[in-house]
């Protein structure tokens, strides 16, 4: 966990790597062009980074053009509602299209009726057997109509209802990935936001426990520093997989931001909640860190985990800072441990943060 003069150091070290980067290509220093190479010294976005080093390797540099593709791909704030709005108006196409094909198919049933009233009548008043078999050859021919149409509806049906399928999978897809950290592929800070709010509610409707860990990676930013952040990014995701790993049901594992993770844990007393913490802790442990461009082994990395159980008529904000704080105790306590509230380590803990 960082503080703010960490950030502040982190922040301007991206700063300049984007502003180098544009000053390499001599490209002008425009809001949309700082941003896309800032997104690009994160490494938070490695199909952004893989793009532009794809396309710099291919034509020598990026246009403006190709910026401003790049942007609209991965950074614009309104490609995924572009996105969910483009499938769901396929969606309504699609209906359209199955309302219209029923409405025709109500109309064929409803000539079909028509057709059969009228032989009934022409039955009755048949004299002769050429009659009879000109009524007979109108409804064998009317029939074998409808059951072409029938035919053609079905089919038609079908195929729509595979396409609505798809489409379908199409926006949970794109939902899904408007709530997915890109990097370490758990859910995201909106997607945390909301579904601690959510579980606070049924938790206080059902009067089921719930607890919530704040987890952090012990000297994240000294790693960074040494190693370069594409090998931060490994060890982010390395950490992610442990976090993935150790939850299941309605638990959720979430990036909170930075080197910073989180899990929401409903349906648990702090006291399970530790020993999920504790799993966690030693899963990280267990991962063993190696520089893929050089092979070089980078030894293992640990976190500490702050837990808090949630209290009646708390708030996310107040169940938040008591987690966090059980972690700013986890870090002055040594590191690679985990505190949880009831813990006398917390209230001896001084409130500054640390590495």
């Amino acid at each position: 966990m960082s503080g703010q003069s960490d950030e502040y150091e982190r922040s301007l070290a991206f700063s300049e790597i984007a502003l180098a980067q544009i000053k390499a290509l001599r490209q002008p220093a425009y809001p949309r062009n700082y941003e896309v190479w800032y997104a690009y010294a994160t490494g938070y976005n490695p199909t952004l980074n893989q793009t532009i080093n794809e396309t710099i390797t291919r034509n020598g540099t990026l246009t403006p053009a190709d910026v401003d593709q790049i942007y609209e791909t991965y950074l614009s704030p309104a490609r995924l509602s572009d996105r969910i709005e483009n499938v769901g108006g396929q969606i309504v196409d699609e209906i359209e299209q199955v309302m219209a094909m029923i409405d025709a198919a109500v109309g064929s049933a409803s000539q079909y009726t028509e057709s059969l009233a009228h032989a009934t009548q022409d039955l009755g008043t048949a004299k002769d057997r050429d009659g009879l078999r000109a009524i007979v050859e109108t409804l064998v021919r009317t029939t074998r109509d409808m059951e072409k149409n029938n035919t053609r509806l079905e089919s038609s049906l079908r195929a729509s209802k595979q396409e609505i399928n798809q489409l379908q999978v199409n926006l949970e897809a794109v939902r899904n990935e408007s709530l997915t950290d890109p990097l370490t592929s758990l859910a995201n800070r909106k997607y945390f936001d909301s579904s601690l709010d959510k579980f606070i509610a049924q938790s206080a409707a059902s009067g089921e426990p719930m607890a919530l860990l704040l987890a952090d990676i012990d000297h994240f930013k000294a790693f960074n520093d040494t190693f370069g952040h594409l090998t931060g990014d490994q060890v982010l995701r390395l950490v992610a997989i442990a976090f993935k790993q150790n939850v299941k049901g309605q638990d959720i594992a979430a990036r909170y931001g930075g080197e910073e993770f989180a899990i929401i844990l409903p349906g648990t007393t702090l006291r399970s909640a530790l020993t999920v913490a504790d799993q966690v802790r030693r899963a990280v442990m267990t991962k063993e860190l190696m520089k893929r461009s050089t092979g070089e082994h980078l030894g293992r990395v640990t976190v500490s985990i702050g837990a808090a159980g949630l209290r009646r008529g708390e708030t996310a904000q107040s169940l938040i800072e008591r987690a966090d704080s059980c972690l700013y105790a986890a870090k002055r306590c040594g590191r690679n441990r985990v505190i949880c509230e009831t813990d006398p380590e917390v209230a001896s803990v001084a409130p500054s943060k640390v590495a």
